[in-house]
């Protein structure tokens, strides 16, 4: 947007022509014609007038052809009124729709007024030409000003934010926003230009000189980044395509002291291809064209078509030398700071990003692969970038890829290659971008200068739809969405902001989150996920693509009330976004690959790995890069969409950007944003035309339109009460009553008379608020009212003007009716005989005297005519003063009430300065008491800092005395360190001379083996030079020749040698003295750093001391400075009060004499001065308690302050001491440190010269050993080397001469190092306070110089063998054949010299070690000192700041109470003099107006008797017969009288004017000094009113504050409660804290416990179940033995019950043998021995038997055994079946248990954890509630600091008032004295006026006496004059001419009208008297 200052009146582009606007006949024809919009395809909106309504159509009129058409009712739009014609704030009109809005900016747009206010915004027309409003001149005219009192402008912008930055000290931002080519960019740059000029930081300093300063940089950072980020578009030739925020920083005095550039997407692709008719970035172009031949190879550049990235070749910018502006952008970065190499390495990375175009590729012919078929343009890339090019086509071609753990290389194929290395040039550019923005942010950053606020500005791309969009736009959309949501919620909080204000009832309307649910579409991150974090996400996945992701948003987001899917499959777009501005398609093509942004990590490690540095920095965030191992499985589309993450560390370009948004959003946040809409006109770049529906379409992208909504829901028309009464009281003309009435009211009275529905309007408190639309109506039934009332008038007008016609036409017939009746009589007279009769006889009467008469009446005419006009002239002259005078008085009144009113003001001002006065005393009390308080602190530290001081002593000594100890062993260690340095030193030489015995051995023994090689060559060569020998003597005549020449020569030269021999003698030995001094200062640097170390050690901690003692220090001084401003206040309040007692005193005293001398002092007066001086009585009083009081409080001030300030000032003196010393110490230390520097460096040069020229030597050694055997070749080479060592000579020269330089400096140096010595030494002396030591080190420091100086010698005697051996070569030179023996010992020697200087070196070496060492501790020192200097100093400017500050303010006080002064000196004279003048001229007017009266009277006198003398004259004629005889005796005793009257007339009248003048100096005198009574009576009572105001003031005041005071001290000890609650609660909560901690520990050893027992447990559960096992297998056993045991047991009982059956067989038997016995007796024998057998048997049996019952003993003993034992296993397997069972039960219960435990353990373990977080939440709520405690204490704190500090400003400025005052009091006292003066001036005055009267009085006697006579004469004359009428009446008729009579008459009459009254009086009695008697 071109905006240049022409030479146009810049007004015709402001302001608008009212006349037009405010037009009658636009108005009426508006009101006629019930003008409307209605929609038009060319204009968007024509104008229409409304002719019929059918139904839902309208019929309307084109206002423009008169065409009609048939409109829907709803596409109609009302149409504002004329009134509201190119209204500058949109929001102003009262029909707010589209068709307004547009109509107005075009209409606008059409007669240069590009700006246009709408609410908040600023809408900017692009004018496609120079407009002249942007000069310094409009500059000042928007300065200062308000945004209402000037026309918009992006000025008027700028200095509302300024000022609000200012006042309010909130942040600012201005924000631009609008299509390409709408003019961002320059509205941003006059933006700058406006702060820039307003609030440079150079106006008013003394280094605004300086080149590179702030303001100039921060103007020319925009030329580099339009050249680096712009581009030429289809749109715009100077296309921004990157969004910036720049951000100025000011300091607290509006001073501009840094600023910040941050940029948002950066279109990067431009740098790679551009569009048709387009250009890439500027830079390109503008080094191509500007660049110099030498630069051009440098950089390797060629022409425009030789670079495929420069898609279009070179497109010329219209109006624009892209060379011009390369030499601008240079210029621009030398401002800036750009270094030389920094701009270098710019272009070559700008060189290099075209070279990337240039890379072409090829596909192989069997694979996929691509290959390089030519390099040449990879290695200038690689020239360019610093790379090696292998490398680099490696890393392009088959880049290493990391698979798993394995780095695999892989082939790329042509696409793959062509991507990578486009994405490698869009990713330098990026970067070189970055880098750019970082350095110019560093060149504008200004870290000395704090800033206390900022404005930012931010440029950025508008809203854009396109037909499909990409990802850029989603970007730049979302920002917009976000922008506007801000402007939204900020709108509205203002507006209803100020309904609030204005008391109306407001539904708070929150219009930011109609945005909401659009913004959370795009960056919601889950729940359900938002496009950028589906984005984000799909780039996870490996085989996503763009196609995935859409489904995915689609899936996530397909019921979003903002989402749309395509609705065709046709659709070339992905899906939809509802924006604010409209509907948006997005086409999502190569989304994730933007998204990720991957890059060729192995090309991007080699830039990393660069061998030129700028490239490497460039490159050095390599880490972050997404790699090609990111971008894996390569498929169809776009080289591969699928994508690996590699750890996930990388971040995407929607994460980075949302982060940058969130960044930028919460900073706008914080700041008070002002916002300006760009708007661009047409596409086709024309001046002065204007696309409708371009503009629209804007205006809906820019949110202007949405503002212009927002402003429809509230009450957009607001106008003022007064303003709405005078233009719609029309509408209710019986509303409002007669008389006063306030505008609130009236406006309440004329609504319900208009009867609006409620809802169309709001009463405020001062304005009334309407709906949009409401005024609209109102205005058309005002105009139909006002045409009503026209109508009227003019039928009135109308009636008036026929009725006067009439009533003339009626005179005239009356008139003709007259005439003809007149006419009617003369004709029947004129025949009558007595009329004629009558006619001829009336000219004879009276014919004798008619002629006489008729000139005598003549005469008396023309006199009297000319008496009349004179009395006319001066009766005129008279009024004219008159009316003048009554001018003059009204101006003077006028004056004088103003005059009053400032004094009344004055007064207020001096009434509430004391009010303040009185608050600020109060407030001094209290700030004494706690000066009080912080001095019993101050003891407290004190106390505390003696006993430091104290403690520091002794540490002292102690320190003291491990010196002496560590000195003494220090000089023990020097002493066994210089035997042990002598002993290693004796070492050295012997090895030296061994090895050189050695090696001298195995040269000669080398040098016989040569030297019999050389004789058998020598005698082979003396045979052949036998033969040459005769040739060459011929040719050794001619080289004898030449030879004595030489000789000649050599002689000249040695000469010229010995005396530089001589040169370098004097050089080494002032060398060798300064290396001396060196190696002194050397030893004495070793010694001062061990000191400076142990100084360090100690100085740390003294520093600690130290820092803790400033703080405390400076804690005092702060203290102490605040008490001595108390102090100062107190003493200068103190001095006035004094001053002010005095001048009372004075005052008083000149009260009472003046009282004494001028009043006759009333009964009422007496009591009002006792009163009076009772009340000065109690005052004096009053002032002279407090004077005690006070000075008792300020003795005790003084005390306490002189205690407290010499404490610190011996403090302060002691730390600035050691300080001192330490600085010196330092400074000294540091020079040395330099000044040895430069010495090693000057030793090793000539070390380096000393080593060059040995080289030289051998080489020359060699070549003599070479020509030795050539023989007479070697002379002419002779001649040869000759020449050289004359240039050697030469070099040697120069050398020497430099040397001679170098030692003279070295010279300098030494004395300056002697005095710096001395200087340290002294400083040494007096911090250490040992001069035993010093000495000591004296002694040793002299012992060392004379080691050194031995060592010197050593050196001096070294370099005079070396001089030697220099001295026998150049012999050697000159006789080579002889002494080559010789020239072999020169050379051992200069090998052995080698050795010296090699070992030399080796020392040195250590010794810069040592040195490079002690630096670094120097450097550490000097850092921290310096860190602490610069503390310093910051502080040190802040405060002169201040200070500069106060005095600033002091200043403009001082001339603001000056010109006060000067201005009410200057009010009190005039008001002084007009007092005068009015009272002059109110005397002068009463005087003039008592002789007007006169005046008046004396002629109505004069013409009664007039009318008398005509009455007597007529009598006279009448009776005319007697008078004839005595007229000439009467007319001479007439003669004598008038003679006599006149004479005495003229007596009379010079008498009284006299006693006029007398008595009006009296009248003035009088008036005068009651003037100056009241006057004085007036100041005294209100001097007595404004004393007991101020008393009374001062005691409600000190009331007030003691109530305030105590309100204080209870809010203090309230907050000290708190305070202390809060601790306690804090310790409280620390005390929960611990006790849950011990808690959690406790319950986390029972868990342990248990889980100890748990499993303890378990294992007794284990060994339960091995025992339960081992005892069911006992049982399995036992059952075992026991089914045995039962068989047995039925065993042993079949054997028992057989047993038994066989024991009852046998009893059977035995019964039935005994039956037998007893039946048989026969076979008794048989019997018996069958009885013996069977008896033997029955033994047997019974044997058995008894064995078989031992056996069933035996049995029944083991049944019952086994019984038992069965019973005890029985028993035994049910307890451990019921031991089992237990077990089991108690497993179960322990299972249950443990699943208990588990449960209480998890409940427990939530339950901790849930008390633990609500614990630690509750605590951390705690903590933040007490931090935020802490915080707003802090705040109050700072408040408190604020409130202090203003007060004590407060206080100073009262201070100054009260001085004021005082020399207002002065000036008062002065005035008084003066006025005192005049009253006595007046008084000698009035008593010489009384004098005058007395004297007056006297004459005046006299003259009355005189009269008295007169009149006694005057009476005798008229008794003589009636005594000769009487005789005259007697006698008969006398001829009397009365011309004369009536002359005199008519001169007495003139001559009386000068006269007083009492003249007139005398005068008119005379002529009674004198008028003669007439008879009839």
């Amino acid at each position: 947007m071109a905006q240049r200052s022409g030479l146009e009146d810049p007004e015709r582009y402001l302001f608008v022509d009212r006349a037009v606007i405010y037009n009658p006949a636009t108005q009426a024809d508006w009101t006629a014609k019930k003008l409307v919009w209605i929609p038009s395809e060319r204009h968007g909106f024509e104008a229409a007038s409304i002719k019929e309504e059918r139904g839902d159509e309208v019929m309307v009129e084109l206002a423009e052809n008169g065409k009609k058409a048939m409109v829907n009712k709803d596409d109609i739009q009302k149409m504002n009124p004329p009134k509201f014609s190119k209204v500058e704030d949109m929001a102003e009109l009262t029909c707010l729709n589209e068709a307004s809005v547009l109509h107005n900016l075009k209409d606008r747009y059409y007669s240069g007024l590009i700006y246009t206010y709408s609410g908040l915004f600023c809408v900017v027309i692009n004018p496609y030409k120079n407009l002249p409003i942007y000069s310094e001149n409009i500059i000042e005219m928007y300065r200062g000003k308000k945004r209402h009192e000037m026309p918009p402008h992006i000025y008027a912008i700028s200095e509302s934010a300024y000022r609000c930055m200012l006042q309010d000290r909130e942040d600012q931002s201005i924000l631009c926003t609008g299509e390409s080519g709408a003019g961002k960019t320059e509205n941003t740059k006059k933006v700058i230009q406006y702060l820039a000029h307003v609030a440079s930081s150079h106006k008013g300093r003394k280094d605004h000189n300086i080149p590179g300063e702030l303001e100039r940089q921060l103007l020319q950072a925009n030329p580099i980044l339009e050249s680096f980020g712009n581009a030429k578009t289809v749109k715009n030739d100077n296309s921004s395509r990157f969004g910036k925020f720049i951000r100025i920083n000011f300091d607290v005095t509006g001073y501009i002291v840094g600023a910040n550039i941050e940029t948002y997407l950066l279109e990067k692709s431009r740098a790679v291809r551009q569009a048709k008719d387009e250009r890439t970035f500027h830079i390109f172009y503008q080094l191509l064209s500007g660049a110099g031949e030498h630069l051009k190879s440098d950089l390797l550049l060629e022409g425009f078509n030789n670079y495929r990235f420069l898609s279009n070749g070179y497109i010329p910018i219209p109006g624009q030398q892209d060379k011009d502006n390369f030499q601008e952008t240079m210029e621009a970065m030398h401002i800036m700071g750009f270094s030389h190499e920094e701009i270098l390495s710019m272009l070559k990375v700008v060189s290099s990003v075209l070279q990337f175009g240039n890379i072409s590729f090829k596909k192989e012919r069997n694979t996929d692969q691509a290959s390089m078929p030519e390099n040449t343009v990879a290695q200038k890339l690689c020239h360019l970038l610093g790379m090696n090019v292998m490398e680099f086509t490696r890393a392009i071609l088959t880049p290493r890829i990391k698979v798993g753990r394995d780095y695999v290389q892989k082939a790329q194929t042509k696409e793959q290659a062509d991507f990578a290395v486009e994405a490698l040039a869009k990713a330098t550019y990026e970067r070189l971008f970055r880098w750019l923005v970082h350095r110019i942010n560093k060149a504008l950053d200004r870290t000395k200068r704090q800033g206390a606020s900022f404005i930012g500005i931010l440029d950025i791309a508008g809203f854009e739809i396109f037909e499909l969009n990409s990802f850029e736009q989603l970007c730049i959309n979302y920002t917009n969405e976000k922008l506007q949501q801000l402007f939204n919620h900020t709108m509205f909080i203002l507006e209803q902001e100020e309904y609030q204000r204005e008391g109306i009832e407001w539904n708070f309307i929150d219009f930011g989150l109609d945005l909401q649910p659009c913004i959370d579409l795009i960056e919601r991150p889950a729940n359900p996920p938002g496009v950028l974090a589906l984005l984000d996400e799909e780039c996870w996945f490996p085989k996503a693509t763009d196609k995935t992701f859409v489904e995915k948003l689609v899936q996530e987001q397909g019921s979003h009330s903002k989402f749309q899917k395509p609705r065709q499959l046709k659709d070339k777009a992905d899906f939809c976004i509802i924006h604010y501005a409209g509907k948006v398609d997005y086409k999502a093509d190569e989304w994730l690959m933007k998204n990720m942004d991957p890059l060729n990590d192995n090309v991007a490690t080699l830039l990393h790995q660069s061998s030129d540095r700028f490239v490497a920095e460039l490159w050095k965030d390599v880490d972050r890069i997404v790699g090609l191992d990111q971008v894996t499985g390569m498929t169809e589309t776009a080289f591969g969409s699928a994508y690996k993450t590699k750890k996930g560390m990388f971040r995407t370009v929607g994460q980075l950007y949302k982060e940058s948004l969130t960044k930028l959003m919460a900073t706008l946040r914080n700041t008070n944003p002002n916002f300006v809409r760009c708007i661009i006109p047409n596409h086709e770049k024309r001046a002065g035309k204007l696309d409708p529906h371009l503009v629209l379409d804007q205006l809906r992208c820019n949110g202007v339109l949405e503002g212009i909504r927002i402003c429809r829901q509230g009450f957009p028309n607001r106008i003022v009460f007064q303003e709405f009464r005078q233009r719609y009281e029309i509408l209710t003309p019986n509303a409002i009553p007669k008389g006063f009435m306030d505008g609130k009211q009236a406006c309440e009275r004329m609504i319900r008379a208009l009867e609006l529905d409620p809802n169309l309007y709001r009463i405020g408190q001062s304005k009334i608020f309407f709906r949009a639309g409401v005024l609209a109506h109102l205005e058309e039934e005002r105009d139909l009212k006002i045409t009503d009332i026209i109508i009227f008038f003019q039928a009135v007008c109308r009636g008036y003007l026929a009725r006067k016609a009439f009533a003339k036409k009626q005179q005239q017939l009356s008139a003709l009716k007259v005439l003809q009746r007149n006419c009617a009589a003369y004709l029947k007279l004129r025949h009558w005989q007595w009329w004629r009769v009558f006619t001829k006889v009336k000219p004879l009467l009276q014919v004798t005297r008619q002629e006489e008469e008729l000139q005598a009446k003549d005469e008396e005419l023309l006199k009297v005519k000319e008496k009349q006009t004179k009395v006319e002239g001066e009766l005129e002259e008279m009024e004219r003063k008159h009316q003048q005078l009554l001018e003059e008085k009204n101006i003077l009144a006028e004056q004088l009430q103003a005059e009053t009113e400032l004094f009344a003001e004055a007064e207020e001002m001096r009434a509430r300065l004391a009010a303040k006065k009185q608050e600020l005393e109060e407030i001094l009390h209290d700030l004494e008491s706690r000066v009080e308080e912080e001095e019993e602190r101050n003891q407290i530290l004190q106390n505390e800092k003696k006993k430091m001081q104290a403690h520091i002593q002794d540490l002292e000594e102690q320190l003291d005395e491990e010196e002496g100890a560590r000195q003494k062993l220090q000089l023990e260690k020097v002493t066994a360190e210089a035997k042990i340095k002598k002993m290693e030193e004796e070492i050295l030489l012997l090895e030296d001379q061994n090895s050189k015995f050695i090696k001298e051995k195995k040269l000669m023994e080398d040098r016989i083996a040569e030297c019999s090689s050389q004789l058998a060559e020598e005698e082979e060569k003396a045979k052949n030079l036998a033969k040459i020998r005769n040739k060459q003597e011929v040719m050794i005549t001619d080289l004898e020749e030449r030879l004595k020449k030489e000789e000649k020569t050599r002689q000249e030269l040695e000469k010229a040698k010995r005396k530089l021999d001589g040169e370098t003698t004097d050089l080494q030995d002032q060398i060798a003295e300064l290396q001396a001094q060196i190696d002194e200062l050397k030893i004495q640097l070793a010694k001062k750093e061990e000191e400076l170390q142990g100084a360090l050690a100690r100085g740390d901690d003294e520093t600690l001391h130290k820092n803790n003692a400033l703080k405390v220090v400076r804690e005092l001084q702060a203290q102490i400075a605040e008490l001595q401003e108390d102090f100062e206040s107190e003493k200068a309040s103190r001095n006035k009060a004094e001053k002010q007692k005095r001048d009372l005193s004075e005052e008083l005293e000149a009260l009472k004499t003046e009282l004494e001398d001028t009043l006759d002092t009333t009964a009422a007066q007496q009591e009002l001065r006792t009163k009076r001086e009772q009340e000065v009585a109690e005052l004096k009083k009053a002032l002279e308690e407090e004077t005690k009081n006070h000075e008792a409080q300020i003795q005790d001030m003084r005390q306490r302050h002189a205690t407290a300030l010499e404490e610190l000032s011996e403090q302060l003196e002691q730390a600035k001491r050691f300080k001192a010393n330490l600085e010196k110490n330092k400074q000294g230390l540091e020079t040395d440190n330099k000044e040895l520097a430069c010495e090693v460096k000057v030793l090793q040069q000539v070390k380096a010269e000393s080593e060059h020229k040995r080289k030289k030597l051998d080489a020359q050694v060699q070549e003599l050993h070479a020509k030795v055997s050539e023989g007479d070749r070697l002379r002419a080479e002779l001649a040869e080397k000759a020449n050289k060592l004359q240039n050697e000579l030469d070099n040697v020269s120069t050398l020497l001469e430099e040397a001679e330089k170098k030692g003279i400096k070295f010279a300098k140096d030494a004395s300056s190092l002697e005095s710096q010595l001395q200087d340290t030494q002294e400083l040494l002396q007096e911090e250490t306070r040992q001069k035993l030591n010093l000495s000591s080190r004296i002694r040793q420091l002299e012992e060392e110089k004379n080691s050194l100086q031995e060592q010197q010698e050593e050196e001096e005697e070294a370099r005079k063998n070396l001089e030697k051996q220099v001295l026998a070569l150049q012999s050697q030179l000159t006789d080579t054949k002889k002494k080559v023996d010789d020239d072999l010992g020169t050379i051992e020697s200069l090998e052995e010299a080698k050795k010296k200087l090699l070992k030399d070196v080796e020392a040195l070496s250590q010794r810069l070690e040592e040195k490079a060492l002690a630096y670094d501790k120097l450097e550490k020192t000097k850092n921290r000192l310096q860190q602490e200097l610069d503390d310093l100093m910051v502080d040190l400017d802040h405060q002169r700041q201040i200070v500069s500050n106060l005095e600033k303010k002091q200043k403009k006080f001082d001339q603001l109470l000056a010109e006060e002064k000067n201005i009410s000196a200057r009010y009190a004279e005039e008001r002084d003099r007009a007092e005068a003048e009015a009272r002059e001229k109110e005397t002068k007017a009463l005087s003039l107006a008592r002789a007007l009266e006169e005046a008046l009277e004396a002629k109505e006198e004069f013409e009664r008797q007039n009318k008398q003398l005509r009455a007597d004259m007529e009598d006279l004629m009448s009776s005319k017969d007697d008078v004839g005889k005595n007229v000439h005796e009467l007319e001479k005793s007439k003669r004598a009288l008038e003679q006599q009257v006149e004479e005495m007339r003229t007596q009379l009248e010079e008498l009284e004017d006299e006693l006029q003048a007398t008595e009006d100096a009296k009248l003035r005198l009088e008036v005068n000094m009651q003037a100056m009574k009241a006057q004085f009576e007036r100041d005294l009572q209100t001097r007595d009113e404004q004393n007991e105001e101020k008393k009374r003031l001062l005691i409600k005041q000190v009331r007030e504050l003691e109530a305030e005071l105590e309100d204080e001290r209870k809010q203090r000890a309230l907050a000290v409660a708190s305070k202390k609650k809060m601790e306690i609660d804090l310790k409280d909560l620390e005390a929960q804290i611990e006790a849950a901690n011990k808690a959690r520990d406790e319950v986390i050893k029972q868990l342990r416990k248990l889980q100890a027992q748990m499993k303890d447990y378990q294992r007794e559960l284990e060994e339960a179940r091995a025992s339960r096992d081992e005892i069911f297998a006992q049982s399995k056993e036992s059952e075992k033995k026991l089914k045995s045991l039962e068989a047995e047991i039925l065993q042993l009982q079949e054997e028992l019950a057989s047993s038994e059956r066989a024991r009852r067989h046998a009893e059977q038997e035995r019964d039935e043998l005994a039956d037998e016995i007893a039946n048989s007796a026969s076979g008794k024998s048989a019997l018996l021995d069958e009885k013996r057998r069977l008896e033997a048997r029955i033994a047997q049996l019974e044997e058995e038997l008894e064995e078989e019952q031992s056996n069933m003993e035996l049995l029944n003993d083991r049944f019952r055994k086994t019984t038992l034992q069965v019973d005890t296993l029985n028993a035994e397997l049910a307890a451990e079946r019921s031991a089992a069972q237990k077990s089991d039960n108690a497993r179960q219960q322990l299972e249950r248990q443990n699943k208990e435990l588990k449960a209480k353990l998890q409940e427990l373990e939530g339950a901790v954890k849930s008390k633990f977080k609500a614990t630690i939440s509750a605590l951390e709520a705690k903590i933040g509630q007490l931090e935020e405690q802490l915080e707003q204490e802090a705040k109050e704190r700072a408040a408190a600091n604020k409130l202090v500090r203003r007060t004590e400003k407060k206080l100073k400025e009262i201070f100054m008032q009260v001085e004021d005052e005082r020399r207002h009091a002065d000036q008062y006292k002065e005035q008084m004295e003066k006025a005192n003066a005049r009253m006595k001036q007046l008084k000698r005055q009035l008593e010489e006026a009384e004098e005058e009267a007395t004297r007056a009085n006297a004459s005046r006697r006299k003259l009355q006496r005189e009269l008295d006579d007169a009149t006694e004469a005057n009476e005798g004359l008229s008794r003589e004059v009636s005594t000769l009428k009487n005789r005259l009446r007697r006698g008969g008729p006398i001829s009397f001419s009365s011309s004369r009579s009536g002359r005199r008459q008519l001169h007495i009459e003139g001559a009386s009208l000068e006269l007083s009254d009492d003249d007139t009086e005398s005068k008119t009695s005379d002529v009674n008297e004198t008028q003669p008697p007439q008879s009839e």
